[in-house]
Parts: structure tokens; C-alpha cells; sequence
């Protein structure tokens, strides 16, 4: 089974911030749809700006928490244009700054619109890290910690989409297909019940 995970376009720093933004909360089908059509419409930060938060809750619904991204998201706009002449910073201390930016959304922008390397660490990256036995975490906060300190740095843009996708066919949070899994011989299954 292919996984859904869909990669962002590369230099293309605002579309991926928008689209991150979104794609909290959210999967990557519904983030996809919903990133086309505000783009149609909004496909700089003055446009954002501009929109009224009720014309994006309906251009981004169903994503997760619709109604907040669509408050964020106007501010989100005027913050890039007052501050970075409408361009998006490239620094993991500016993204933070941005309304609706926490780390995985700052490093996802980091690996896939400017190249650079970082862990984003979502559920999927979270759940198989542990599962696989190379971090013993709670939070992403740590396990981005862990894995930077385990992983040499140019696996670590990697990381996310691999786990990502293999989070959503093979380990899965319910009933993961351990006997079908490529990389079963290597993994601890920690958290799995036999």
C-alpha cells in the first residue's frame, strides 16, 4: 500500500509554511485540497492578509482546527510582510515567532523549502521512533533531541517523510502489520502488544 504522505515543492518557502500550518491535526489528503484552494486565492502573504477569516474557514474546512488556522492565518500573512518584507524567514527562532508555527511546523519549512537540515517530529515520527527502540521519549520535543544526537544530519530531512510514510502502511497506532513490515527485523516493537 503506497502511503499518502505528500512532499511540499522545494522553494517554494510560503506555500510550505501555509500548507504545514494546515496540515496540523490534519491528513495529507484532506492538507492537499485544502492548500489548492486557499492558494487560488491567497497565493502570497499580501492576499492572505487581506482575507477575512471566514472566507478561509471555508476555503480550508475540514482541516483540523479549521476556525483557529483561519484567525492565524491573516496574521500569519501581515507578520511576513511587516517583518520579512513578505518573505519567509529561514531561522528556526524566527519561524517560532509566526502565529501557528511550533517546532514540527518550523522544521518541516526548514527541510522542504530551504533545504536545510532538521527533524520534524509528528505523530508518525513520535510513535516509530519509539517503537523501533532508537528513542525512549514522551514528548517531540525529546525525540527531536534524541534523534539529532542519534542520526547524522543528512538523514535527518529524510526522517520525517520515511517514518511518515511507513506510520501510515505499516506501523500503524492500532494494529501495526509487524509480520508485513520492511524493517520488522530491526525493530524492538516497543508499545506492541504480541
Amino acid at each position: 500500500m503506497a502511503a499518502p504522505v505528500k512532499r511540499m515543492p522545494r522553494r517554494h518557502p510560503y506555500r510550505v509554511l501555509v500548507a504545514a500550518v494546515l496540515s496540523t491535526r490534519t491528513q495529507d489528503p484532506v492538507t492537499t485540497a485544502a492548500s489548492r484552494r486557499l492558494f487560488r486565492v491567497a497565493p502570497n502573504p499580501l492576499a492572505l492578509s487581506r482575507l477575512r477569516p471566514e472566507r478561509i474557514r471555508r476555503l480550508v474546512y475540514p482541516v483540523g482546527f479549521y476556525r483557529t488556522k483561519a484567525r492565524i492565518l491573516p496574521r500569519l500573512g501581515r507578520m511576513l510582510l511587516e517583518r520579512w518584507g513578505g518573505r519567509v524567514p529561514a531561522t528556526l527562532p524566527e519561524l517560532l515567532s509566526l502565529p501557528g508555527v511550533g517546532r514540527k511546523v518550523a522544521n518541516i519549512v526548514i527541510t522542504q523549502a530551504f533545504g536545510q537540515p532538521a527533524i520534524a517530529v509528528d505523530t508518525h515520527v513520535q510513535r516509530v521512533s519509539n517503537r523501533l527502540g532508537l528513542v525512549r521519549t514522551r514528548r517531540p520535543e525529546q525525540t527531536e533531541s534524541a534523534l539529532t544526537q542519534l542520526l547524522p544530519r543528512r538523514l535527518w530531512a529524510e526522517w520525517n517523510p520515511l517514518l511518515v510514510a511507513l506510520g501510515q502502511t505499516s506501523c500503524r497506532p492500532i494494529r501495526p502489520l509487524c509480520p508485513t513490515c520492511p524493517v520488522r527485523r530491526w525493530c524492538m516493537r516497543r508499545g506492541v502488544n504480541p
